[in-house]
């Protein structure tokens, strides 16, 4: 639990670092693999959901699908299928 909180909170804080700066393209699709699949593997081994949806994976998510709107709007395909939706969803 907490290797999972430590992790979001270090893209949260290097995405806080970049605020007024649009990701490229590379670092919006490595970070929406790195997000996605950190959640993914955390709730596999049984974390709980107050420690996977806390606030600062809330903020990162956000960020990255603001980010993931913007590239879609002026750059069709960029994302060429990567996107923080989930697929279960």
């Amino acid at each position: 639990q907490q290797w999972y909180s430590n992790s979001m909170k270090v893209i949260c804080m290097w995405l806080a670092d970049r605020l007024d700066l649009q990701l490229h393209i590379y670092q919006l699709k490595t970070l929406i693999k790195i997000v996605k699949k950190t959640y993914r593997d955390f709730r596999l081994q049984g974390v709980l959901e107050g420690t996977l949806n806390s606030k600062t994976y809330d903020t990162v998510h956000s960020r990255l699908t603001v980010e993931e709107a913007t590239v879609s709007v002026t750059d069709a395909g960029g994302l060429q299928g990567i996107t923080m939706k989930d697929s279960d969803e």
